[in-house]
Parts: structure tokens; sequence; C-alpha cells
């Protein structure tokens, strides 16, 4: 897995961490379950850069937990980790954004076969733009 990749992804748990974590300290949730939960998820942020395939499924539950135990942040998960964990994830996304990422991910793919860099985000912004936008 491209460390650009997985880095993008890391970023993005620490990104939802800090949501989670304000939500705690808005008393928002149970302390204990809460506690947890972060527990968990920082186990899932660990070993994610060492066994990202064995984190997969891990990753999913955790990802999935997010939407029934949060549901008030539910909006406020990146997309980015929904298609990444896959699994169980993907049916918080609509067949359109799953259509995107795939084929985001082909262009990734591509783009490592072919030993050229690769933009995440720009082009997923590429790849979001009406097809009858101009396209660099």
């Amino acid at each position: 897995m491209a460390t650009h990749y997985l880095d993008h992804h890391l970023a993005l748990l620490a990104h939802l961490r800090g949501i989670l974590v304000a939500l705690g300290e808005a008393e928002q949730v149970e302390d204990d379950s809460h506690a947890l939960f972060l527990e968990r998820f920082d186990e899932l942020v660990a070993q994610l850069p060492s066994d990202p395939e064995s984190s997969q499924y891990l990753g999913q539950d955790i990802i999935s937990q997010v939407f029934h135990r949060y549901p008030q942040i539910a909006h406020l998960v990146p997309r980015d980790l929904l298609w990444f964990f896959g699994g169980d994830c993907l049916h918080f996304m609509p067949d359109e954004e799953i259509a995107l990422y795939q084929r985001l991910d082909e262009r990734r793919f591509e783009a490592e076969e072919n030993d050229e860099p690769f933009d995440w985000n720009r082009e997923k912004q590429l790849l979001a733009l009406p097809d009858d936008s101009a396209q660099h």
C-alpha cells in the first residue's frame, strides 16, 4: 500500500478522533463506554501502519460504530474512510459515491503501475466535476 495513500487516511483518522474527543469533552456521550471506544480507535491507528490488511476489519467495525453510536456526527466522518475500510462501511455511501471512488481507485492503481505521482485529493476533485466541465 502506497505510503502517501496510507498517510492520508491516518490523517483523516486523527481528524475523526479529534471530533470524538470533543464530543466526549462536551459531555454528549457516556464516559465509560466512550473511553473504551477511543481505546479501540487508538488500537486501530497504532495497528494500521504496520498491518494495513489485517486492520481492515477492525476499521470497518470502528467506523460503522461511529455511525451507530454517534449519529450526531455522522456527517463529519470523512467519506474517504468509508471507502478505505470498505465492507460494511459502504452501506453508508450512496451508489453514485461508490462509483466515484471506484473510478478514483482505478486511476490510483494505474498511476502506481506506471510509477506516476498520484494526488488523491486533486483527482477526487477532478472526478467530482460535472461531465461538461473542462478537466485539466
